[in-house]
């Protein structure tokens, strides 16, 4: 009898914890997330993941996720320091620091977020040309970082990371930029080959010099030959000259006379001081002649 009342106050409590369960007073907070009880629509604490009581009809638990979270920032229009429009989109990852700061500070604060993120890249890209914030995506990124910082505190929110996933230009200026970047290419092809041309021009002129060089030092090399061999016959001349006996001029002289005498034209004017040098002209012709040979 004993046994059987033990066993059914067991029942009894089972039943209990039963109704207590099913019928509101528990909850259960998941993994990586807090649960906000709010009693009488007032805030009376914050609790950690895990199975939770609360008074039936007099409390409630707002749960808030602490994990990670990925949002993306669809495409909206910046100008730039240079009047230019751009599109850009970004993309960040955000995580709850604070879940009462995340839940009652704010009614959305997220969208807050986005505003503030939004409103600090336009500030960024507004202070630069068009050309500076294209090819800057990397500094945007770090500044914006910079500019964003604990500025999300209020929300209860830290934004670990954010990236600017594009910047595009306008049609109108992409049109106006692939003009520009075709005339800089054409411009960049015609100096090459104007350049090209202007160094062959060089090389074809200095070619043309140094085979005009070459022909003249060989030219003036042959002259200067020319003109050694004619100094050395004539050296040549007058060492045989001076070697010469009296005899064999005055031989010569008679030879001279000789032939004048069988000519038609024998006649020679010649003054008494040199009557004796006519034999010098043949034998002067005898040694050129050999000196030639």
């Amino acid at each position: 009898m004993e046994f059987k009342m033990i066993l059914d106050l067991k029942i009894i409590i089972f039943i209990v914890l039963l109704v207590i369960l099913t019928s509101g007073c528990t909850t259960i907070v998941p993994q990586n997330y807090e649960g906000l009880i709010e009693t009488l629509g007032k805030y009376t604490k914050t609790v950690k993941a895990g199975l939770t009581f609360k008074i039936p009809f007099f409390q409630r638990v707002k749960k808030v996720s602490m994990a990670l979270q990925p949002l993306e920032i669809s495409r909206y229009s910046i100008i730039t320091k240079d009047n230019a429009e751009i599109s850009t989109s970004l993309t960040l990852n955000y995580q709850v620091t604070n879940s009462f700061k995340y839940f009652y500070n704010n009614t959305d604060s997220e969208t807050s977020m986005v505003q503030l993120v939004r409103g600090h890249l336009r500030d960024i890209i507004g202070r630069m040309d068009l050309n500076d914030a294209l090819g800057s995506t990397s500094a945007i990124n770090n500044e914006l970082s910079k500019a964003i910082g604990d500025l999300t505190d209020i929300y209860g929110i830290s934004v670990i990371r954010i990236n600017v996933d594009e910047l595009l230009p306008s049609k109108q200026i992409q049109a106006a930029m692939d003009k520009q970047l075709t005339a800089d290419r054409e411009k960049t092809a015609t100096i090459a080959k104007a350049e090209g041309e202007a160094e062959n021009i060089r090389l074809t002129t200095k070619a043309n010099n140094d085979a005009l060089i070459a022909t003249a030092k060989a030219k003036a090399e042959a002259i200067k030959t020319e003109a050694d061999a004619e100094a050395y016959r004539i050296n040549k001349l007058q060492e045989t000259l001076s070697k010469a006996s009296e005899g064999y001029f005055r031989n010569q002289s008679i030879v001279a006379f000789t032939k004048l005498s069988a000519g038609n034209n024998n006649m020679i004017v010649m003054d008494k001081e040199n009557i004796d040098k006519i034999g010098d002209i043949p034998a002067i012709k005898k040694i050129w002649d050999q000196d030639k040979n």
